[in-house]
């Protein structure tokens, strides 16, 4: 009897262990509005190309739910935006607010545990402090890079971990930090490995546009070009390895075939 027992609770912890490791998962994908511009010189992302035509631009934020928690990959443009637009040439735009986008999904700021950058530039952390309270994850060699100024990138109050190379956010490998320098001394990448898509690698700026990736070019106006092109390469085995799409954060074109919410990627 005790015997049987036993073996019925065993079967009962397995069953649930089995259930648990199920649910933690990438539930669900979003891609969101971050802000758009229309550059009038297009070539320092195109060296050697379209010097004086203009070129356009879109910031893309990304929302994903993991076993029950919130992340946010990059928080595009400052929401400040939307109310009080720039009438400068180059300027970035927004049409929304990032918060106002989360709130249409249920999603208060405070419900985000994760907030990870691809990099420092302002049209990739201008919302960081939206989440106070949410583990900033961004590699230690871009928190520490200091602004032209001198100045800090990040506020020193907000949490969060530095990182030195690859990181498994949740530690089950499905919603991986690629180091991809060049860009920026510590860009980062990202890999998001969902059950019904498939592998989607977040680009970040380690590549700006799908033709300087189809060409491998490395825009001007980039840190380091040989650290670039190490970059590009490194997402291209990725994407060999692992069957990912590689998603552009800037590339108009591709961004409006994307799906937006409510609707996601699972």
């Amino acid at each position: 009897m005790k015997s049987l027992i036993a073996l019925t609770m065993t079967v009962l912890l397995l069953a649930s262990t089995e259930s648990a490791a199920a649910e933690e998962k990438v539930e669900r994908l979003y891609v969101i509005d971050c802000g758009d511009r229309t550059v009038t010189d297009l070539s320092p992302w195109t060296p050697g190309l379209n010097v004086g035509r203009p070129g356009d631009f879109v910031d893309t934020c990304y929302l994903l739910r993991h076993g029950g928690e919130w992340m946010v990959w990059d928080t595009g443009i400052a929401d400040a935006v939307f109310a009080a637009p720039s009438k400068e040439s180059n300027a970035w735009h927004r049409d929304t607010t990032l918060v106002s986008e989360l709130a249409k999904l249920g999603v208060a700021p405070a419900d985000v545990k994760y907030v990870a950058v691809s990099h420092s530039h302002p049209d990739h952390i201008g919302n960081v402090e939206l989440f106070p309270k949410a583990t900033l994850l961004v590699q230690k060699a871009e928190y520490e890079w200091p602004n032209q100024d001198g100045s800090v990138r990040f506020l020193p109050s907000h949490p969060v971990k530095k990182l030195e190379g690859d990181y498994d956010v949740f530690g089950d490998g499905t919603v991986m930090l690629i180091a991809t320098p060049g860009h920026t001394p510590g860009h980062q990448s990202l890999l998001v490995k969902l059950p019904r898509n498939g592998s989607v690698l977040l680009s970040g700026d380690a590549v700006h546009l799908k033709d300087n990736w189809d060409a491998r070019r490395v825009p001007s106006i980039n840190f380091d070009k040989d650290k670039s092109a190490a970059s590009m390469q490194r997402l291209a085995d990725l994407i060999a390895e692992t069957h990912a799409q590689l998603w552009i954060n800037h590339d108009k074109p591709q961004a409006a075939t994307m799906k937006r919410p409510p609707a996601f990627y699972d």
